[in-house]
């Protein structure tokens, strides 16, 4: 990548965003309960800020009681919770769709709706990218290639193919389902979202849409954070990316938002809020 990498954004306070993308990761179950964090100066040096602000993070994450901090023992994961299982049935399958840009926080607000209700979560990146990638080299394209026609009018209609494919296998057994995808085409299709409305409408499954929204600033930190290869374009240019995105896009379908930028609520709030809103619809 050209150039330095990009910093955190300053729309908030430093220490606030990195306490952010640590509790999304704990309440996600990426950090697990009792595990210990990296040394201040190696999560300063991931973050690029100073010990200062990773301390002022810490003192936050202690606070909320995310984290335990001893001397001499170091910094550990509190998030007993994890070990918990759930499983929350419904008198019919739910279809929860989480869609928004790359970096938007999609996945992170699809594991911590799994670990509330104990309903498989299906995202179509884990679930198709191993393919795709060796599809994309046999054509001649690189395996991060996600702009080009070639993926675009070839790979990509596949992948949704395939996660319609499992949701929908999964309907049929009974199950509810959370599928994550970035939807941004799909939910501006009116042809699609009729299609895809009728198809569960027939297996008695109810549908429920939500946008991820995510400002641009706190996006650039988010697609920092997590080092995808397939981001490297975006972050080369990240003006250029910006240009070709609509932040201000909703589906054109009734939908649930979810603010995960640097100021919105926490993502466990907001998961529980969604988990209430559709129990109360099913009553």
């Amino acid at each position: 990548m050209a150039g330095d990498q990009p910093r955190l954004s300053r729309s908030e306070s430093l220490h606030q965003q990195v306490a952010r993308n640590i509790r999304n990761d704990i309440e996600a179950g990426r950090l697990r309960d009792g595990q210990l964090l990296p040394s201040t100066r190696d999560l300063a040096e991931k973050w690029q800020v100073s010990v200062f602000t990773i301390n002022e993070a810490m003192k936050v994450l202690i606070e909320e009681g995310l984290v335990d901090s001893r001397p001499r023992a170091g910094r550990k994961v509190v998030a007993p919770q994890q070990r918990q299982r759930v499983e929350l049935r419904t008198p019919s399958p739910n279809v929860v769709m989480i869609g928004g840009y790359p970096g938007s926080g999609k996945t992170e607000l699809g594991r911590i709706l799994a670990r509330l209700t104990g309903w498989p979560m299906l995202d179509k990146d884990t679930l198709t990218r191993p393919v795709v990638e060796a599809a994309l080299e046999v054509m001649g394209c690189s395996p991060n290639d996600r702009e080009s026609e070639t993926y675009l009018t070839k790979i990509r209609p596949r992948e949704y193919e395939a996660l319609r494919s499992v949701v929908t296998e999964n309907v049929q057994c009974g199950n509810s389902v959370i599928a994550t995808a970035p939807f941004i085409r799909e939910l501006n299709d009116n042809a699609w979202i009729s299609r895809m409305q009728a198809l569960y409408q027939s297996l008695n499954a109810k549908v429920t849409v939500v946008w991820v929204y995510c400002d641009l600033e706190s996006m650039l930190t988010y697609v920092r954070h997590r080092g995808a290869a397939r981001d490297a374009s975006k972050l080369d240019d990240w003006a250029k990316y910006v240009a070709t995105i609509d932040v201000a896009f909703r589906p054109s379908i009734e939908h649930f938002v979810v603010d995960n930028s640097a100021s919105g609520k926490p993502l466990q709030e907001q998961a529980g809020a969604l988990i209430s809103l559709m129990l109360g619809e099913a009553k």
